[in-house]
């Protein structure tokens, strides 16, 4: 049987590749995983070579210490493989087939599932709605940075491929449907992005420049990042986006104001999250920073799409109450202002086969928007590193060395 490495967080500030078990068709027992979903059978899953996994912004939120992750949980819930191994009752699914595979774990036989919120299935964590893989409270389903990876409820998950050769031509921007594409698309789209849009992007990471290429795609006017990393400012500038730099003194209205003319937009993005800073040179963190800024910029009766993570623990936070995921959120301006909010996890789903139509042909770039970049398996805690240090780019992890580099 084959070995399988895998992206392990071992405590704030550092991972290792160490090697796991070979996935199964069954939850076993280990790190993070809920006693509950000890032992499930899966035989409606499938076991995937995996060609492409992705490090993630909110990975770096566990690795960081900012969560009450366990030490040996496997990290990764961007995967996009081959299928090697099918459950007995997977009927639709075939060895061979490439595939993507959303970030949400969703049964497709709940209330949510049925009605389209995958990011919040009610049967596949026993914590609480939603699960992820190699994720902190998700219900303790192995991550996907690693050479082989399970997948359950396969027919229902899975997204795969029309043409394997076409797929690899353009696999750096496909595994990108695992997470970050549809999530800045939801992002853009809940905020009410469309043709003419005037609209403002919080953060430059990855999700944020994929929320404005979206916001492109949608047919925004004009489409405004804000952010702290210069680098990270040049990327979002390399694809038409204007940018203002968030540690000037000058308010954020103040620059809105010198772009549009005006100092609000139609719709903005949250995609930074509970580890914001305040605005200005030298600001601390101050996590409601983005949303009461997105509040005061947004125009009246605008949407805020909220894709940016915020959690229920962060030992990590800046006070007590922000501990508990408590913010000091100025809903008032909100409701005085007649906004609307939608966050929560992204349900790929919703989303991932009309943007994988997309990329086959040639109606965004999503890889070169977020400056994909691939790397060995082995170079992950290096990868880690200097994501963390704040690099502009999307680190794609190749573990079977099938990826262009």
């Amino acid at each position: 049987m084959a070995g399988n490495k895998a992206v392990t967080y071992i405590g704030p500030g550092k991972v290792e590749v160490r090697s796991i078990g070979f996935p199964e068709l069954v939850l076993r027992d280990g790190p993070g995983v809920h006693p509950a979903n000890v032992g499930r059978k899966c035989e409606h899953g499938v076991i995937l070579k995996v060609v492409a996994t992705n490090i993630c912004g909110s990975d770096q939120h566990m690795v960081r210490g900012r969560t009450t992750a366990p030490p040996g949980l496997v990290l990764g819930h961007e995967i996009t493989g081959e299928v090697i191994e099918v459950g007995r009752d997977v009927e639709f699914v075939k060895p061979g087939d490439l595939c993507s595979v959303p970030f949400n774990i969703a049964c497709g036989r709940c209330r949510m599932c049925k009605e389209g919120h995958t990011g919040v299935c009610l049967n596949v964590n026993p914590d609480r709605p939603g699960s992820a893989y190699g994720y902190v409270d998700m219900g303790g389903w192995v991550g996907g940075q690693a050479e082989y990876a399970m997948v359950p409820y396969a027919d229902w998950n899975l997204l795969t491929f029309p043409d394997r050769d076409q797929a690899m031509e353009k696999i750096l921007d496909l595994t990108m449907l695992s997470d970050i594409f549809p999530t800045g698309y939801h992002g853009a789209v809940t905020a009410g992005v469309t043709s003419g849009s005037t609209v403002y992007v919080a953060g430059a990471g990855p999700v944020g420049l994929a929320a404005a290429h979206s916001a492109q795609f949608l047919g925004a006017s004009v489409v405004i990042v804000g952010d702290m990393n210069q680098a990270r400012l040049a990327q979002a500038r390399s694809f038409g986006c204007e940018t203002v730099d968030l540690t000037q003194d000058a308010t954020l209205p103040d620059q809105i104001e010198q772009i549009l003319g005006e100092p609000e937009v139609d719709a903005a993005v949250d995609a930074v999250g509970f580890e914001a800073r305040g605005h200005g040179a030298g600001a601390g963190e101050a996590p409601a920073t983005v949303l009461n800024s997105i509040m005061e910029i947004t125009r009246a009766a605008g949407k805020l799409g909220i894709p940016g993570l915020y959690v229920t623990g962060d030992p990590g936070a800046v006070d007590e109450a922000a501990k508990q995921g408590s913010l000091s959120i100025r809903i008032g301006l909100g409701w005085a202002r007649s906004q609307t909010f939608t966050t929560g996890q992204c349900p790929v789903m919703r989303y991932h086969r009309s943007l994988m139509t997309a990329i086959l042909h040639d109606r965004v770039q999503i890889a070169k928007a977020v400056n994909a970049t691939a790397i060995p398996l082995d170079d992950a805690p290096q990868g880690y590193a200097d994501f963390d240090e704040g690099v502009a780019r999307k680190f794609v992890l190749n573990p079977h060395g099938l990826l262009p580099t």
